[in-house]
């Protein structure tokens, strides 16, 4: 890695983060780093001696730190095997093993970086232009360009952490922010009685402020105050206020409906959802545009003002300051403090605006360039010089001008980061979305403060009037100096000429100009060199700023790990009425979906055995239950079912798939008709939120006088089954349960334990049984009266397990289970639900495609040769191939077998044919059958 000298830390200083007491060590590519508490990888790195942290996208250059802020490519390492971690806002950890990047064999000597020779062979769309025809090419090319090209890589072997959670978090007010003007405005919410929610992509409130030295006059009647000392006073009234709640080292990435911010913490996705917003999220200092300007050496002059006031870094020997604002002044009065030479000052403005800052440098004898601009740099690894010409128009002329020098601090026009506001509503934000500060256009720090003050006291209630503030960027008085080496996009190499080189293909519109050159679709954003590509863009083109416009910004402006969006799953548990009951019987539970369900109570195979002899009892309150009423409930079920319902008679029930429009399985359950404009509907356990929204979405636009109310939270329901269901039931009913008087496929409403109940009589698990939906609140008390009825008969609980081997021993699917997104009633065994002669139902005609088509797979049963028991999913295999796979796999204490569904080739759906599972690696032999393993002519059912 490219070093210099190690120097001693700068002398403490208040703005300082650093704690000199604790001393911590940390490995960088393979040699030890001394740090200390409250440093960042980048600052230990840098007090070290590093130069060279990273090599670009493309030409593999060497790039040191720029913006030590956390908003640019440069400085990405990989930390304990995760890539692309921002050093200059990472903290540093005792034992931490940073390494460099997309290098090869060293940071210092990458190989790679011959290709920044080759730059005049890789023009801008050079993907595009070089690998279209033939196919073939492009498909040799990609692997090579995807090693040489690109940033960090994910080790697949390694032990990351945990990862992130989730957390929903309300607020009435979200400040986006924790700068004068953010916090200004949480302060004025607070103060209304607003609950506040202050968020910072820092460790420690204050924005600039932090390290800002200069003096300000906030408040007239208080004498002037150093920026940091402004800083901490705003700091203690955000702690000593009870209103405001601080998300620190946390960055809001995304603002979406409704005021839903996503915001990423240090273990935490928070899902943030406001009542009003107030965007106070700064301005971001800008590169630059000269030849060598991404050389290591080079930074923003912010950069460097960081490393000095936070971490105690003395950033070089002799520097050169280039300014087009203010901004650089203020940085060579710190260089200068902190004992940097500065070798001169390069303004390219043709009349600075003089004050006090201007003046303490005029009076420190810092040599000044007025209407000069640094054309190049000189240096190979590092910085040695920097070349400046005076500007006529905005144009290089005259002799050059050589300044050695070992860094370069730049500070180009200050942007407003207001890609957040434009989130909100491009150039008109809602009127709940507030902004303040710089990104709304304030001049000094005493119109932040104002502008927070004002946006805080209309977020938190007092006044509906709302301000508006110029957030577009400005003409610029910094020359953009056209070269193959001049960078406007350090993430992705993209530079002057190649912006004008697209332009000139036609690429014109900032839009599609982005999407050729794939400038600020880097790691940055945009953040570094979006205005530049625009005002590039308006000198090649003769547009204002204004008409040139902004790329459409997008969530995440800041990348956000993958593991951060997955994150812990964390979905609200649902509890039937006996959750208590299961788990004093000692079940085991299980998670399945959004409910907690009893697995079993000890053996699954007894379970089922009791099922099978005796009588049983199961919780079934899961399954969804929609009531739908109305004159036209016939109607609308015959539209969304595949069967017919309206010709269901009063007291009956009916089997009944949904299909999507193609024809694919969307849902199953049963329909019971209770009276000629009632139904009651059950669907499988998690589906019935959609379910029902199914129903809704087609019935609106249309006159179909339906209503469709989900009642699953109000109603529990036990399934009692076994050939002694009928003893036990009758104990505690006065309906007539016997054979006739109830027969299979009917339904009734009575009395049940003293709870009037829905009686069901089906017979999912292959025996005579009821479904018993009743009031939710009875679910203890008729859980209770079952099993003191069937006391006499052995009853016993059975979970999910058990009734799983039951249904599969009868060949019953399971939605999602045995079918995936792709499978018909037709290729499910299912032919019989499907009424073609209907008119029209949703999926019709994806299924009368498919059955003119033809099936290639169909789902069977089958079972085992041998005592082999499958896996659910394991392969079916011919001649070592997979053709197939089990959905259902179980030991059937029927047949003491091995058994299941399984999908095979239609070919092979013929009873008795031979079919081959591997299982643990070999190849087991097993049959085709297409009768249920148990009763197949459900003489139990009924009887």
């Amino acid at each position: 890695m490219t070093k210099s000298k190690a120097a001693p830390r700068l002398d403490p200083h208040p703005t300082q983060l650093i704690d000199r007491s604790t001393a911590i060590e940390f490995v960088f590519g393979g040699r030890t780093v001394q740090a200390y508490e409250g440093d960042t990888v980048a600052s230990a790195l840098y007090a070290s001696g590093v130069r060279t942290f990273s090599r670009s996208f493309k030409y593999h250059r060497p790039r040191g730190l720029l913006c030590v802020a956390g908003r640019c490519p440069n400085c990405l390492v990989n930390v304990d095997g995760v890539p692309n971690v921002r050093s200059c806002t990472e903290a540093v950890r005792p034992g931490m093993n940073v390494t460099p990047q997309n290098v090869w064999p060293s940071l210092d000597r990458d190989i790679l970086s011959v290709l920044d020779r080759l730059g005049p062979l890789m023009p801008v769309g050079f993907y595009y232009k070089t690998f279209h025809t033939p196919k073939l090419f492009w498909r040799l090319a990609q692997p090579i360009i995807r090693r040489v090209a690109g940033l960090g890589t994910i080790d697949v072997d390694s032990a990351h952490p945990a990862g992130y959670a989730h957390q929903n978090l309300h607020t009435d007010v979200a400040v986006v922010g924790g700068g004068a003007a953010g916090i200004s405005a949480a302060l004025s919410a607070a103060n209304l009685g607003a609950a506040v929610t202050l968020i910072d992509d820092s460790p420690v409130l204050g924005g600039y402020l932090r390290f800002d030295t200069t003096s300000h006059s906030v408040v007239p009647s208080v004498d002037p105050s150093p920026g940091f000392e402004i800083a901490a006073e705003l700091v203690r009234q955000v702690r000593s206020s009870a209103g405001i709640t601080v998300l620190s080292n946390s960055t809001a990435f995304g603002l979406y409906e409704d005021n839903l911010l996503g915001v990423l913490t240090t273990d935490r996705l928070v899902k943030l959802r406001a009542g009003r917003i107030v965007m106070a999220t700064g301005s971001i200092e800008q590169p630059l545009v000269f030849d060598g300007n991404d050389r290591p050496g080079v930074m923003l002059s912010s950069g460097a003002q960081r490393l000095v006031r936070l971490y105690g870094v003395k950033p070089g020997e002799t520097a050169v300051v280039a300014t087009a604002t203010n901004e650089g002044y203020a940085a060579v009065m710190d260089l200068h403090n902190a004992g940097v030479r500065v070798a001169g000052l390069v303004d390219t403005r043709p009349e600075p605006a003089w004050g006090a800052v201007p003046d303490a440098v005029r009076a420190a004898e810092i040599p000044t360039l007025i209407s000069h601009a640094v054309t190049r740099t000189e240096g190979r690894s590092h910085v040695r010089a920097a070349i400046v010409q005076k500007l006529e128009s905005g144009v290089p002329t005259g002799e050059r001008q050589r300044l050695a020098c070992d860094i370069i601090c730049m500070s180009g026009d200050l942007e407003p980061a207001d890609a957040l506001v434009r989130q909100a509503g491009g150039g008109r934000t809602p009127s709940t979305v507030y902004t303040a500060g710089t990104a709304a256009g304030a001049g000094n720090l005493a119109q932040a403060v104002q502008q927070g003050r004002h946006a805080g006291k209309l977020a938190g209630g007092s006044s509906s009037e709302q301000l508006q503030f110029d957030s577009l960027p400005s003409e610029r008085a910094a020359p953009f100096l056209t070269g193959k080496k001049s960078f406007v996009c350090f993430c992705e190499d993209i530079s002057t000429a190649d912006i004008d080189q697209a332009i000139d293909e036609g690429f014109d519109d900032i839009q599609t100009l982005k999407r050729y050159s794939t400038v600020t679709m880097g790691p940055c954003q945009g953040k570094m060199c979006h205005a530049a590509v625009a005002a590039i863009s308006a000198r090649a083109t003769g547009k204002s700023l204004s008409d040139v416009g902004s790329t459409t910004s997008r969530p995440p402006l800041q990348p956000v790990p993958m593991s951060a969006l997955a994150g812990r799953v964390h979905l609200p548990i649902k509890r039937t009425p006996m959750d208590q009951k299961h788990i004093d019987l000692g079940a085991k539970m299980v998670d399945l979906g959004p409910w907690r369900r009893p697995l079993s109570y000890g053996s699954p195979q007894d379970e089922s055995i009791a099922v099978r002899e005796r009588v049983g009892i199961i919780d079934v309150s899961t399954l969804g239950k929609l009531d739908v009423r109305g004159p036209d409930s016939p109607a609308l079920l015959d539209k969304v079912y595949t069967h017919n319902f309206s010709g269901l008679r009063n007291g009956r029930i009916r089997y009944g798939v949904l299909c999507a429009d193609n024809g694919t399985i969307m849902d199953d359950g049963t329909v019971t008709r209770l009276a000629d404009d009632r139904y009651f509907v059950t669907t499988t356990s998690g589906n019935v939120e959609s379910i029902e929204e199914w129903f809704k979405w087609w019935m609106a636009g249309t006159d179909i006088e339906a209503y469709v109310t989900n009642v699953t939270s109000g109603f529990a329901a036990i399934n009692v089954a076994g050939p002694k269901a009928r003893e036990t039931l009758s104990k505690l009913t006065d309906i007539d349960l016997s054979t006739d008087g109830f027969r299979y496929m009917r339904s009734k409403e009575g009395l049940v334990a003293g709870v009037p109940s829905i009686l069901l009589r089906i017979g999912f698990v292959g025996e005579t049984g009821w479904e018993v939906h009743f009031p939710g609140e009875f679910g203890e008390h008729m859980w209770d009266a079952l099993m003191d009825a069937g006391r006499d008969f052995g009853i016993a609980p059975f979970g999910l397990e058990a009734q799983r081997i039951l249904r599969l021993e009868k060949g019953h699917i399971i939605v999602g289970q045995d079918t995936d997104i792709v499978s018909t009633p037709l290729d499910s065994d299912m032919e019989w639900v499907v009424r073609f002669e209907k008119e029209d139902f949703i999926g019709r005609g994806g299924l009368v495609a498919a059955r003119d088509r033809g099936l290639t797979n169909k789902l069977v049963g089958f079972r085992m040769r041998d005592g082999t028991v499958p896996d659910d999913g394991d392969p079916i295999v011919d001649r070592g191939q997979p053709i197939g796979k089990v959905t259902s796999a179980r030991l059937s204490p029927t047949i003491g077998k091995g058994f299941g569904l399984a999908w095979v080739p239609v070919e092979l759906a013929e009873e008795g044919r031979d079919i081959s599972i591997r299982i643990a690696g070999a190849d087991v032999p097993a049959t085709v059958s297409l009768t249920p393993v148990y009763d197949p002519e459900g003489k139990r059912l009924r009887e």
